[in-house]
């Protein structure tokens, strides 16, 4: 199944297989992928799923533009397994096919469809470093994965009871507030700091 894998400065904020015959990318709320940040339009640009596995990327009038591979697409265009999509900040790497983990179910693959809009948004991680500091992205999923693949990943689940991150994969040891996170779940708090692989990101919870 095609998946996107949305990347800021390195670390790994969206993971969406596409699964529709249509998924859409923008700033609000009813796109079925959510940027928030002013630098991505409101519907932005769109994914055609084609048959099993071809995919076509067309921007929609978008005010930045959308880049594949550092060209700017102009017209409807056909996206090749390993593409790289850059919007405002964000890098979005294109996988032609992949298998959905079976381990974690629908709630890791993070198809983020209607569920950002049908729930409001409490909490969301800022960018402290780098050049895209400031940044928020929000936590809309059940389970939500951050990190850099092959160095480190870390999940962040929403409970009843609140947030909490492990440490899922990775030789690299994220740490929050300076303390090593393990592979139990600790409780997040406002303002708690997350670090992985030297990219600071501050948790902001709000009720």
């Amino acid at each position: 199944m095609p998946q996107l894998i949305a990347m800021v400065e390195g670390v790994e904020v969206k993971h969406v297989y596409l699964h529709k015959d249509r998924t859409t990318l923008g700033r609000r709320p009813e796109n079925d992928i959510v940027l928030d940040t002013l630098v991505v339009s409101g519907t932005h640009c769109t994914f055609d799923l084609v048959g099993v596995a071809d995919v076509f990327l067309e921007d929609k009038g978008s005010t930045n533009g959308t880049y594949v591979n550092d060209h700017m697409v102009k017209s409807r265009t056909r996206l090749h397994d390993g593409d790289v999509i850059a919007i405002g900040p964000f890098r979005i790497k294109y996988l032609q096919a992949s298998e959905q983990p079976s381990s974690f179910g629908e709630t890791s693959a993070m198809t983020l469809e209607s569920h950002a809009a049908a729930q409001p948004v409490n909490a969301r991680f800022q960018v402290m470093t780098g050049s895209s500091a400031g940044l928020e992205v929000p936590v809309v999923k059940a389970v939500t994965t951050f990190g850099k693949p092959g160095v480190t990943v870390v999940s962040v689940s929403h409970r009843r009871t609140g947030y909490f991150v492990a440490h899922l994969a990775g030789s690299n040891v994220p740490t929050l507030n300076g303390r090593p996170i393990g592979d139990e779940p600790v409780q997040l708090a406002d303002q708690d700091v997350l670090d992985l692989a030297g990219t600071q990101m501050k948790f902001l919870l709000r009720e």
